[in-house]
């Protein structure tokens, strides 16, 4: 890094910084590898269906929109609600723990710098403990 701090979180930056749609739609897509490979994740795995299709479509547009990018998602899907969506499934803190150790290790397959793996990791923990029931 230069001596020239990175600022993420302002318009798309976060998003720029990752390095566009392109690079979010990879990011999930290695999120969900580490969600089928990792000891884990098997119970948030077992969560979802089968087919992962939707759910990688669902998180690549909610993404992309949150890192500052094209807000897609409710044109595509409706409105957002992270807690309402998740409602019917047993989340704790496990769970989350899971769900944010797969985006680590997606970070970490993708080369995503330090700074902005944590950076990311940190404003990710909050919609994933939005998601927690008990």
């Amino acid at each position: 890094m230069s001596d020239t701090a990175r600022i993420y979180g302002v318009g798309d930056s976060t998003l720029q910084a990752l390095g566009g749609e392109a690079a979010v739609a990879a990011l999930v897509g290695r999120f969900y590898a580490a969600m089928q490979r990792l000891p884990e994740a098997q119970r948030i795995r077992a969560m979802h269906p089968a087919d992962l299709g939707e759910a990688r479509d669902k998180l690549t547009t909610f993404l992309i929109g949150w890192m500052g990018g094209p807000k897609r998602y409710r044109e595509r899907f409706g409105p957002i609600s992270i807690p309402g969506a998740h409602r019917h499934l047993d989340i704790g803190p496990e769970e989350r723990d899971a769900w944010l150790l797969c985006m680590a290790t997606a970070l970490d397959e993708q080369g995503v710098d330090a700074e902005l793996k944590a950076y990311l990791l940190a404003q990710l923990r909050h919609p994933a403990e939005m998601c927690r029931r008990r």
